[in-house]
């Protein structure tokens, strides 16, 4: 008998709480994608025997209704029709799923994005500044070389130009076009303006008066060199701009008016509003510590704080302060500990991550940027892992407010400044308070990094309080069963593996719900087969969802038709939300238990989302 779509539609709508209850609403090849305002209007049990629909889960903050191929562009098509929605994109369901996190994480969500990108590029140039800054410095004759000039041009070429690379990142993230983006990045340090590292040196700054109606904008002509925030902000703009010129220009003169207009309004108002607002953030900022670091607790606070000026880009205005305490005879830098303080704990927060991630990217990234930042050097440290993670750069912040502390109560200083970290000692007057100074503010950061970063926590962690059995020591690893463009899946339990065209049930079976493989277990417990994030574990305790990354939708499904078994014969090791590592023990099962009750054991491994990747690879294939 032929499916009833529209009646299909409509029980969907009713068993999800109405129309006033749906955020966003998108289909892929199999299913229908659902941003949910209140999940407790939501009548599961209903919605899984509504016919058409095969299955369900909750993964990234979606429920997703498995209907199949064919038949879900139909359904969808009578879902817009009966809740008077528009037709939308699984980036526009993703996109609404986000915007359900609180505001501060999608901040930070935004600029891990941007970062993520070009983290090889900061990470490389980061370190070569840290080594040819140091050699200057213990060799004074190599820094007068051509060979010295040469190696710090291509060392800072990356910092030189962060705004536009920083620009083309975002314009990518936020949907616009990056050769645009690019344009609003090299606008923004443009030779026309003042370098903002030599601004502080500077009694008269040049500046734009334009006369808008008789009212003057008075614009300082400033770039925005070292700045991270105001070109995200920017570009975000930017990509604003673009996409509401896309919709209501007419197609003739799109490619023409849309560029020129979305150039010349984001520019403008970047150094008419955004600029003025940064200038005169930086102002109250290094008002603020000129006051602050004359006493230890408000050299403490500025210790506190100075990753934060790194993040908005005003910490190159700090030179103005040594500068002006080495001008009075016989001055002594006491703000180069305070820096120091700061940018050591951050070396220390971001080692811990480096020694403590198991994820080899995580590991890769962390360990030469605390390298990096150790010299002196904490931009590829904070926006690569300290900032990304969060709970890094509040220990680093920690860590730094207590070592900025100790040095401001021992009255350490410099000789010069522009320095920080392991190539301070070339400066520091009492080289072995400044030793018990890195240590107090690296080691504080590192042990709190360690503590409070629990991604990588131990598996037993990540545990119910109510499972009985520990995890164990060690993870079981096996090969690799699934690729694609999205990356590997792991098998996750040992036994010999089958297509899922021979998993023993028909719509596992059909790829309703994704490829992948079956395995006839050999054993009884099932491993993590990829690095990722607990999405769903049924109430039957049967099947586990994983995200992982690159949006990939992992779901392992232990026997067939065995939700009737109601929980009996299996237990789980984590819960929705946990972190998991591959191969991190997640699931055991009893296999007698589930024979004795009629069903196949067959482990069902699947990539739900298959249809959103090339390049799938499965089984023997792989």
């Amino acid at each position: 008998m032929a499916l009833d779509y529209r009646k299909c539609a409509e029980q969907i709508v009713s068993h999800i709480g109405g129309r006033e209850n749906i955020v966003q609403a998108a289909h892929c090849a199999t299913r229908l994608r659902l941003v949910i305002k209140d999940n407790g209007k939501v009548d599961k049990k209903a919605l899984e025997n509504v016919d058409g629909v095969k299955g369900m889960f909750e993964n990234n903050g979606q429920l997703q209704l498995i209907i199949g191929t064919g038949t879900v562009n139909k359904v969808y098509s009578e879902f817009l029709s009966v809740t008077g929605m528009t037709e939308a994109t699984k980036d526009d369901v993703k996109a609404a799923a986000a915007a359900g996190q609180p505001i501060w994480k999608r901040m930070l969500k935004a600029v891990g994005d941007v970062f993520v990108p070009i983290l090889p590029a900061i990470v490389a140039s980061g370190l070569m500044m840290g080594f040819v800054e140091a050699m200057g410095k213990v060799y004074p004759e190599f820094a007068n070389t051509s060979w010295y000039d040469f190696l710090d041009m291509v060392a800072n070429t990356a910092f030189a130009y962060l705004p536009v690379i920083v620009a083309i990142s975002a314009a990518r993230v936020f949907g616009g076009n990056t050769f645009l983006g690019a344009v609003i990045g090299l606008a923004m340090i443009h030779a026309n303006l003042v370098n903002a590292w030599v601004v502080g040196n500077l009694e008269t700054i040049p500046a734009w008066n334009f006369n808008i109606m008789n009212f003057v904008i008075n614009v300082q002509k400033v770039g925005y060199q070292g700045h991270v925030i105001p070109v995200i902000i920017a570009v975000w703009l930017m990509c604003a701009i673009e996409k509401w010129l896309h919709k209501h220009t007419p197609e003739m003169i799109d490619l023409f008016v849309v560029p020129f207009t979305t150039v010349l309004l984001t520019t403008f108002i970047t150094f008419t509003i955004i600029g003025p607002i940064f200038s005169q953030l930086e102002t109250w900022v290094l008002e603020g510590a000129k006051i602050l670091v004359k006493n230890p607790i408000g050299s403490a606070v500025m210790g506190a704080i100075y990753p934060w000026t790194v993040v908005m880009g005003l910490h190159h205005m700090y030179n103005v302060i040594e500068a002006g305490m080495l001008a009075v005879e016989g001055g002594l830098n006491t703000w180069m500990p305070i820096a120091s303080a700061a940018n050591f704990a951050q070396f220390g927060a971001c080692l811990a991550i480096g020694f403590k991630a198991r994820n080899a990217r995580t590991k890769v990234v962390a360990v030469p940027s605390s390298i990096s930042a150790a010299l002196g050097i904490t931009e590829p440290a904070i926006f690569g892992i300290n900032l990304r993670f969060f709970k890094p750069i509040i220990a680093g912040m920690i860590g730094g407010t207590i070592g900025a502390f100790y040095g401001a109560l021992s009255g350490i200083g410099a000789k010069a400044y522009g320095v920080t970290g392991i190539p301070g000692y070339l400066t520091i007057a009492q080289p072995v308070q400044y030793s018990i100074l890195l240590a107090i503010s690296g080691g504080i950061a590192f042990v709190l990094a360690w503590i409070m970063w629990k991604e990588d926590a131990p598996e037993a962690e990540a545990a119910p309080a109510s499972a009985p059995e520990a995890m164990p020591e060690k993870v079981m690893e096996f090969g690799t069963v699934i690729t694609s463009s999205a990356g590997e899946i792991a098998q996750c339990t040992a036994g010999k593996v089958i297509p899922y065209t021979e998993i023993p049930d028909p719509t596992f079976a059909a790829g309703t719900l994704g490829q992948g493989v079956g395995i006839q277990p050999e054993d009884e417990y099932v491993y993590a087969p990829i690095d990722g994030e607990i999405s769903s574990v049924a109430e039957s305790k049967h099947a586990i969802g994983i995200s992982g990354e690159n949006d990939m939708e992992v779901l392992i499904h232990v026997g067939v038709d065995t939700v009737e078994m109601k929980g009996d014969g299996f237990e789980d090791f984590v819960k929705e939300g946990d972190k998991v590592k591959k191969g991190q023990k997640i699931m055991k099962f009893d296999r007698e238990k589930i024979k004795k009750a009629g069903h196949p054991d067959t482990v069902v491994l699947l990539l739900t989302n298959s249809d959103d990747y090339d390049g799938v690879k499965f089984g023997a294939d792989v």
